[in-house]
C-alpha cells in the first residue's frame, strides 16, 4: 500500500484528527524514523513549509509537517496557489498534513477550496466526526481493547455519559470528548491493573464533564422547567460569560413575547413559519413555549432582565463571577418559576 504523503483532515473529533496524522507518520516511517513537525497555521508560512519539505533528507528519514488550523495560510487566492504549488514539490519521504478543527457548522470557503486542492493533488481528504451516545460508548470499548483495559458491563456507557456523550443538543462542543475519554481510560487502567473496570469505579474516579448547551438552557426557560434551567445555567456559565448568556436569554424572551402576541391576535401557529421566517420545528417550539407564559409574565421577565444586565455589566460597582451568576439564577427563580394565578 502506497504511503500517504499529502492529507487534509477536518471535523470535531480532535482525537481522531491526531490519530489520522499519526497514521500518515507511521506510513512514511516504514523505511526509517520520520521527523514530525507540528505547527499552527498562524505560526508558519508556505515558504517555511517549502524549506522543510521540498528537499529530501540525505541521511535518515524524512519530515512530516502537521499544520493545525491552516486558515491563515489560505486567506487569499495567491496564498492558496502557493500552497498548491508546494503540493507538487513535497520531496519523496516527506509528508504534509492539514488538520482543521470544526464544529459541524458551515466551513469557510477558503478551507473548502484548500481541501479540494489537496484532493485534486491526490491527497487523502476526510471528515472525522466525534461519536456520541451509543456510538461513543462503543468507541470507548474499542479504545479500551487497544489498551488492554477490561471494562465490565455498563462501564463504557457510564464513562460516555460522564464526559457528555449523551448530551443531544447540536450546539455542544464535542472536539475534546474523545481525548478526555481516553485520558480517563488510562487513569482507570492504573486503578484496576488486574480486574475489569466497573461502573462504580467510573463513578468514583471520573468527574462529570458534561458540557453546557445554550439551546437546552433556553428551551428549559421557555418550558418553565426551573430546576433544569438552573442546572444547565451552571454548566453553561462554566465556559460562557454571563453577558453572552444574557444576550441569548433576552432574544428568546422577546421571541416568545412576539409569538404570544401573534397567538393572542388570532394568528394560526402554522402561519408563524412564514411570518417569522423560521423553520417549522423552530416555530413549533416557540409556540409551545409561548403558551406556557402569559404576555404579562413575558413582559415582566423582559423588563427584569434590564436589572440583571446592569449587574452583569457592573453598573453598580465591580461584579465578580458569583454575583453575576446569582443575578441570573434569581431571575430564573423569580420569573421562570412564577406562573399566572
Amino acid at each position: 500500500m502506497t504511503a500517504i504523503r499529502l492529507a487534509y483532515y477536518h471535523g470535531d473529533d480532535a482525537y481522531g484528527l491526531d490519530r489520522a496524522a499519526d497514521a500518515v507518520v507511521a506510513g512514511l516511517a516504514t523505511d526509517g524514523p520520520v521527523d514530525r513537525w507540528r505547527v499552527a497555521g498562524d505560526a508558519t508560512t508556505t515558504g517555511r513549509l517549502a524549506e522543510r519539505l521540498a528537499t529530501g533528507s540525505l541521511f535518515g528519514g524524512g519530515t512530516v509537517a502537521i499544520v493545525t488550523e491552516p486558515g491563515p495560510l489560505a486567506r487569499s487566492k495567491e496564498d492558496r496557489a502557493a500552497l498548491v504549488t508546494l503540493f507538487e514539490h513535497v520531496a519523496p519521504g516527506n509528508g504534509l498534513v492539514f488538520l482543521e478543527s470544526s464544529d459541524g457548522s458551515r466551513r469557510p470557503k477558503m478551507l473548502e477550496d484548500l481541501a479540494a486542492a489537496v484532493a485534486a493533488a491526490g491527497g487523502d481528504v476526510r471528515e472525522l466526526r466525534a461519536p456520541k451516545e451509543g456510538q461513543l460508548a462503543a468507541w470507548i470499548e474499542a479504545r479500551a481493547r487497544e489498551r488492554g483495559v477490561a471494562l465490565a458491563a455498563g462501564a463504557a456507557r457510564e464513562l460516555a455519559t460522564r464526559v457528555g456523550g449523551f448530551v443531544r443538543e447540536g450546539d455542544v462542543d464535542r472536539r475534546r470528548q474523545g481525548q478526555l475519554a481516553v485520558g480517563e481510560l488510562d487513569k482507570l487502567a492504573l486503578y484496576r491493573l488486574d480486574a475489569p473496570v466497573t461502573v462504580d469505579d467510573v463513578r468514583a474516579l471520573v468527574a462529570e464533564a458534561i458540557p453546557g448547551s445554550a439551546w437546552a438552557f433556553l428551551d428549559a426557560i421557555a418550558a418553565r422547567r426551573v430546576a433544569r434551567a438552573i442546572e444547565l445555567l451552571d454548566l453553561l456559565a462554566a465556559d460562557t460569560h454571563e453577558l453572552v448568556i444574557l444576550v441569548q436569554l433576552h432574544r428568546r424572551i422577546r421571541e416568545l413575547l412576539v409569538v404570544a402576541d401573534h397567538l393572542a391576535s388570532g394568528t394560526r401557529p402554522g402561519d408563524l413559519v412564514r411570518i417569522l421566517k423560521v423553520k417549522p420545528y423552530r416555530a413549533e417550539k416557540l409556540v409551545e413555549g409561548a403558551r406556557a407564559w402569559t404576555p404579562d409574565e413575558l413582559e415582566r421577565a423582559l423588563v427584569a432582565l434590564v436589572d440583571v444586565d446592569a449587574t452583569v455589566r457592573g453598573a453598580d460597582g465591580a461584579a465578580d463571577d458569583a454575583q453575576r451568576r446569582l443575578a441570573l439564577t434569581l431571575w430564573v427563580v423569580e420569573h421562570v418559576g412564577r406562573r399566572a394565578g
